[in-house]
This record gives C-alpha cells, sequence and structure tokens, in this order.
C-alpha cells in the first residue's frame, strides 16, 4: 500500500511480535531522519529497545522523540513521526502512539514515544470501521483533505481540529473539545494537529498537487498549521 492508502486502513496497535529482522529498526529509525521537518524545527530522534524505557505496552522497540517545549515543535514530531506510523503499517509492521513510556535515561526535553514492531493485528477493512465525528464537526468542506484528517489518530480520540480552506491553502485549525481541552492542550494535542497535518499533505499529493510550505501559527491561545500548495 502507498501511505496515502494505508491512511484508510491502519490502526492502533498494542500487541507485538517481538521477533523482527535486526536491520529493520535501523531501517525505520533512518526513515525517520531523512523525513522532513517543519522549517525551523531540529526534533532529535532516537531508537530504543523495551529494555531502555519504562511503561506503556510490551514494545519490542520505540522511536523517541525530543524537542524543545513549544506548540510548533510538539506539531513536528506528530508530522514527522506519523509519516513512519504510516510507512510500518503499509509494509505490514505495527505502531502506536502512547504517552506513557518514558526513557529511563537522556530525558531531558523528552516529547513522546512511538511504539512498533512486528504483529498479526490485521490492519482494518476501510473507513467504515474507524470511530470518528462526523464530516461537518470537523469541516464545512467534504473532499479528501478532509476525509484524510477524519482518520487521523489523536490522543483520547479526542480530534481537536478544524479545517478551512483559501486559494492554496489548507489551514488545520486547534479546536480542543470540551474537558480534553483541558487535559490535552499543553502537548498532546499540538502533536495531534502534526499528525493531522501528515494526512493532509498526504491527500494533496495524492491529488497531484505540490507542497510549497507548512507553517505553524500561534497567535495567543490560537494555534493552527497553514499548509500551502500550488496546482
Amino acid at each position: 500500500m502507498t501511505l496515502y492508502e494505508t491512511i484508510f486502513v491502519r490502526r492502533q496497535v498494542r500487541k507485538y511480535d517481538p521477533l523482527l529482522e535486526r536491520q529493520i529498526p535501523e531501517e525505520i529509525l533512518k526513515y525517520v531522519l531523512e523525513t522532513r521537518q517543519f522549517a525551523g524545527q531540529q526534533a532529535k530522534f532516537t531508537l530504543a529497545s523495551a529494555e531502555d524505557v519504562s511503561g506503556g505496552p510490551a514494545a519490542p522497540y520505540y522511536l523517541l522523540s525530543y524537542c524543545d517545549a513549544n506548540s510548533a515543535a510538539y506539531a513536528n514530531v506528530g508530522y514527522v513521526i506519523q509519516k513512519a506510523n504510516l510507512y510500518l503499517q503499509s509494509i505490514g509492521l505495527g505502531g502506536g502512539w502512547f504517552n506513557g513510556p518514558k526513557p529511563k535515561s537522556d530525558s531531558e526535553n523528552f516529547c513522546i514515544a512511538f511504539a512498533f514492531g512486528g504483529t498479526d493485528v490485521p490492519v482494518r477493512k476501510g473507513p467504515e470501521e474507524f470511530k470518528r465525528l462526523p464530516m461537518g464537526e470537523i469541516s464545512r468542506s467534504d473532499n479528501s483533505v478532509v476525509r484524510a484528517v477524519r482518520l487521523a489518530p489523536s490522543a483520547l480520540n479526542s480530534q481537536p481540529w478544524y479545517l478551512t480552506f483559501e486559494e492554496g491553502k489548507v489551514v488545520i485549525k486547534y479546536l480542543g473539545r470540551g474537558l480534553m481541552r483541558m487535559m490535552l492542550r499543553n502537548k498532546l494535542n499540538k502533536i495531534d494537529l502534526g499528525i493531522a497535518a501528515r494526512h493532509a499533505v498526504l491527500a494533496l499529493e495524492q491529488e497531484g498537487k505540490k507542497v510549497t510550505g507548512i507553517m505553524p501559527r500561534e497567535t495567543g491561545k490560537e494555534f493552527a498549521i497553514e499548509i500551502c500548495y500550488s496546482k
């Protein structure tokens, strides 16, 4: 499957097979390190084994992320790792976002852990198996970008985004909902917006658009990611 196709069948995996060919984890890390980050962002990503972390599922490997403590940096981490998440599942492996696992050492500027490994848990059959908000609650538009973002994973399935469209631009606005806004607003929801931005970019590229810029914007309590593109 392509990364775009994987959007519509992926799932959060919690059950892993510890057996992987030795070179695969290093290849996944290399894939992450070669992924382009937001302009001005320099998140750090490392590979860890189960013995290197505490808490979380019994996954054989983790991608650990480190970044500055601000909304744009958190969103950048989500944007980068979600590409690896889709890639892993496109080649038959499993992955999942988890806030619990923490590195036993080197915890300065730690952001979040992403678990991965082999799995026999099947992908979904299609979008109908996802539990998500109706389209109209995340955008006034109904198009391929909204449909892809609607299926993006988010902390506690909070889906903290609202999409608007301008000529040559997609804007993904942070929109916390109810208690989720207070519980997750400091970091996790900003990671979620970066994940949503990855889905939006893949949908635009699937349509043949050229993404020319991805710009996090923060004004007071407002946060959004603007994705510019050309036809």
